[in-house]
């Protein structure tokens, strides 16, 4: 290995592991599936409840209606910290909840990104995604 090259300090691949790294402020990255199969991915917040994540959208955005048709989907996020530090998620979509039963998970989320509530109060959908596969990765600087 040469010296530009961190070593890998080590590797995980349980939810265990890997849920801490979406328990941050971190910026994640979520994959979905366009009606042609192509992926369509974008930066967003994520936060976790209980043993899912969970992230929030405007209602009838496009990342809204490919999880309403497949709900399939990949989660990345890197360390805050160390930028060597990473973890994904692939799940499913397994809730939708919209309106005001809604906002508590969302100001859940942004208090976490923000430190305060969500400034948008209606047309908002929260939805749950049920890890099946989870790793993480951290090397050392």
């Amino acid at each position: 290995m040469d010296a530009g090259t961190p070593a890998v300090a080590s590797r995980m691949s349980d939810w265990t592991t890997t849920k801490p790294y979406f328990e941050t402020d971190a910026v994640a990255h979520l994959a979905t599936l366009m009606r042609d199969g192509s992926p369509h991915s974008i930066p967003l917040w994520v936060g976790v409840d209980g043993e899912r994540l969970m992230l929030f959208t405007e209602v009838d955005t496009l990342k809204d209606r490919n999880l309403q048709r497949d709900p399939r989907v990949a989660i990345s996020v890197t360390a805050t910290d160390n930028n060597y530090s990473m973890a994904f998620v692939r799940g499913v979509a397994v809730e939708r909840i919209d309106g005001d039963a809604a906002l508590p998970y969302v100001d859940r989320i942004s208090r976490l990104y923000t430190g305060e509530d969500y400034g948008l109060r209606t047309g908002l959908a929260v939805w749950f995604i049920e890890p099946h596969k989870a790793w993480s990765r951290t090397y050392e600087d």
